[in-house]
């Protein structure tokens, strides 16, 4: 908060335009000038003002809002008359605009610089918020001592009132820091006490209707509370200003305020209860375990969200009243909490409710690329390339299990002592794995591999320089070609993100049909169909494998086939499509080289139960797949697509392969693998492209300086080898036939 220790700043908010707020705003601050004598600072900050207050009280800004954020001078005591207009009265002023040809527009952030040198030197500012409540107006509550509700005593007004308090309990600010007041009251309207219980706010002041007196003031351009000071309208004003600071505002000043509304905190802060109770719980764990039961018996949010049924509307307004809940009850419970700490624990327990606790800001941080629970007090991270231990933690293993239970049962998965551990993905499409006890000994464990929306283009990859250009322009005439491409790699290498890529060459008019255990793929093109395996139901059936949907897949008419991962009997079935007229098929497999990937292929062909000689298998293996494409995470975390190798065929018993490119690490700069991409050797399919009339740009395979790394190979274009094809001699027995 950058308010100052001896300054109030009250908000002035409608519920809905029309009820006088404006007026309200300004005779208000004169009236607290007159009442305490004081110096007291109006500021228009209404998002849809026309330059009302400037008509009110007859001024003409001497700088906006807008200017004075933008201010380049030095922010001193003798420059306050440039910055504010000063009333005849004294009242002194900053107008939101100078006319309504001008729109409001201002940075909250930069506004705050002048508001906190402000606050130094007027006891009291009143800001004149509006009804409107943007990122502007936000950050004026957040740094309110008190905000004052103006409303009408009329259905629909109190209706909107309604409405207001409830989206500002939703953001997490006390009811206790609201004030109500009602404006334009007169004989026969509804009852201030029937207007109390209905928003559950006492009335703090009532301001008579005076039409008469109200409209000439306007006119006139003087408030009336100054040119009218013996009125029942302006005694009322009067009367609000002593109840307000007659005490209130002391209490108010320290009120648990939000720190910062919608901004992400990790949990896991200890500015609560560092000690523990007997059960060696510390206090912040007991506060939000006291508070999320009592949210359980108010509301009991987690059978409501079932019965959202997943509707974006219904979950948003299941949310907001959550969290109106939450406000008030850690209120009630803990009233001593300091702001930073209150506006934690309140984010924390709603996340606890609906969301997925601790692991809701760690999903929202793009640098993030994998989360690892193990247990609920140990949650590590990878943060660009390095794994971290992160600050937040889950309140207990009970907690975890319940996060867990959250992010299968819309997928129609389960998790519990019989199937104990489960492949899954968030809303997000996000990769999850979790295991629990007893299989997990410490707790459950939960892996998730977020998903990265859009993901990685080809020209990011060479920025990255995970490889160059001329590779990806070889990968590129592969794809479009119908080459079988298989990617290999260790875990968390990259394979998926780099199949998506690859993906994104398949031309257009192809129908695509994808294979996944759990959908990340993310496929461009408009003639898709997506499929996801199904894991067996409680009674030990109903299970749809892999194996069973690439079966299915054939018999859907693909041009494609993409097999998300190869990990079982289902890469005989993938092998078989490539074998039958499905050219330019993909998969990945785990394998640490492109040698290793041909073996891991004939292990998981092995294990579709068929029975065939070792030698059938690499045939098919050999005819099958044109391309290897190997990506490696290196000791450094960074990712590099270290060979793409052809696969020639078969000589004798042996699958015979040929480096086209490879990745040759060089040493260290700073922690940081160098190395280059080299060009080994020419495919043998190149000769096939040419006969059909593909046209090949020979620069691809031109040989780079040995001592360049992958940027300086981009900024000295690499030398035309004249015939590529004659300057390389092949390998092995040659193409596929």
């Amino acid at each position: 908060m950058v308010i100052g220790p001896n300054c109030h700043l009250i908000a002035v908010v409608g519920g809905k335009g029309g009820v006088g707020k404006s007026v309200f705003a300004a005779n208000f601050a004169a009236a607290l000038m007159l009442e305490l004598r004081t110096q007291v600072l109006l500021i228009d900050a209404d998002g849809k003002s026309a330059g009302d207050q400037n008509v009110i009280l007859g001024l003409r800004p001497n700088k906006t809002i807008s200017e004075i954020s933008q201010y380049q001078g030095s922010l001193t005591p003798q420059n306050i008359p440039q910055l504010v207009t000063t009333h005849p009265s004294g009242l002194a002023f900053i107008g939101a605009v100078r006319g309504p040809e001008e729109t409001f527009s201002a940075s909250a952030e930069a506004f705050l610089k002048p508001l906190e040198f402000f606050s130094r030197h007027y006891k009291y500012i009143i800001v004149d918020v509006g009804n409107d409540l943007k990122e502007f107006q936000m950050a004026m509550l957040q740094q309110a001592t008190a905000i004052t509700i103006v409303t009408n005593p009329e259905v629909l007004v109190i209706n909107q009132t309604q409405r207001l308090i409830g989206d500002l309990l939703s953001q997490t600010f006390p009811l206790d820091m609201f004030q109500l007041v009602l404006n334009k009251v007169s004989p026969g309207s509804v009852s201030p006490a029937a207007i109390s219980q209905s928003l559950r706010l006492p009335v703090v002041g009532m301001v008579p209707q005076d039409d008469v007196t109200t409209s000439g003031s306007v006119q006139r351009g003087m408030p009336f509370v100054l040119s009218q000071n013996k009125t029942p309208i302006a005694a009322a004003y009067h009367d609000v200003v002593r109840k307000i600071t007659g005490g209130p505002l002391q209490r108010l000043k320290a009120l648990n305020k939000p720190q910062a509304v919608n901004t992400p905190a990790i949990g896991g802060g200890d500015a609560q209860g560092a000690a523990t109770n007997s059960n060696g719980v510390d206090g912040r764990t007991t506060l939000k375990i006291r508070v999320h039961n009592e949210l359980i018996r108010a509301i009991d949010p987690q059978k409501r969200l079932t019965e959202t049924n997943n509707d974006p509307a219904k979950e948003k307004a299941l949310r907001e009243k959550t969290m109106q809940s939450i406000t008030q009850i850690v209120d009630r419970e803990s009233p001593g909490l300091p702001r930073e700490e209150r506006s934690k624990i309140i984010k924390e327990v709603l996340e606890e409710a609906l969301g997925l606790g601790p692991l809701e800001d760690l999903l929202a941080d793009n640098d993030v690329t994998e989360i690892m629970v193990n247990g609920h007090k140990k949650i590590f991270i990878e943060k660009k390339g390095l794994i971290q231990m992160s600050p937040a933690t889950f309140t207990s293993n009970d907690h975890l299990r319940k996060v867990i239970e959250r992010i299968v049962m819309p997928l129609g998965r389960q998790i519990n002592q019989s199937q104990p551990y489960v492949d899954a993905r968030l809303k997000d499409g996000s990769r999850v794995n979790a295991i629990i006890e007893p299989l997990a000994i410490d707790g459950p464990s939960v892996t998730i591999r977020k998903f990265k929306k859009g993901g990685i283009s080809s020209d990011r990859y060479v920025e990255y320089g995970s490889l160059t250009k001329p590779m990806i322009d070889l990968l590129k005439m592969c794809v479009e070609n119908g080459l079988n491409v298989v990617i290999s790699g260790g875990t968390g290498s990259g394979k998926t993100s780099l199949l998506n890529m690859l993906s994104s060459f398949i031309p257009s008019n192809e129908r695509i049909v994808t294979v996944e255990d759990a959908a990340e793929l993310q496929m461009n093109q408009d003639h898709v169909v997506r499929l996801e395996s199904r894991p067996a139901g409680m009674d030990g059936s109903g299970a749809v494998t892999i194996r069973d949907l690439v079966r299915n897949a054939l018999r859907m008419r693909p041009d494609r086939i993409v097999v998300g991962e190869c990990r079982d009997g289902a890469a005989l079935d993938m092998l078989s499509a490539m074998n039958t007229g499905h050219d330019g098929s993909m998969t990945t497999t785990h394998a640490n080289n492109p040698r290793e990937c041909l073996a891991r292929l004939e292990t998981l062909c092995m294990m579709a139960g068929m029975d065939l000689p070792i030698d059938a298998i690499r045939k098919q293996v050999a005819s099958a797949v044109d391309l290897i494409v190997q990506v490696n995470r290196l000791s450094d975390g960074s990712r590099k697509i270290t060979s793409i190798t052809e696969v020639t065929g078969m000589q004798g018993d042996i699958v015979t392969l040929q480096d086209i490119f490879e990745y040759k690490e060089t040493g260290r700069i700073n922690g940081k693998i160098q190395g280059h991409f080299t060009v080994r050797m020419v495919p043998s399919f190149i000769d096939d492209f040419k006969k059909r009339g593909i046209s090949i740009p020979e620069s691809i395979f031109a040989r780079e300086p040995e001592n360049k790394n992958p940027a300086q190979a981009q900024a000295q274009p690499n030398k035309v080898i004249p015939n590529p094809m004659a300057a390389m001699k092949k390998t092995g027995t040659g193409g596929k036939t």
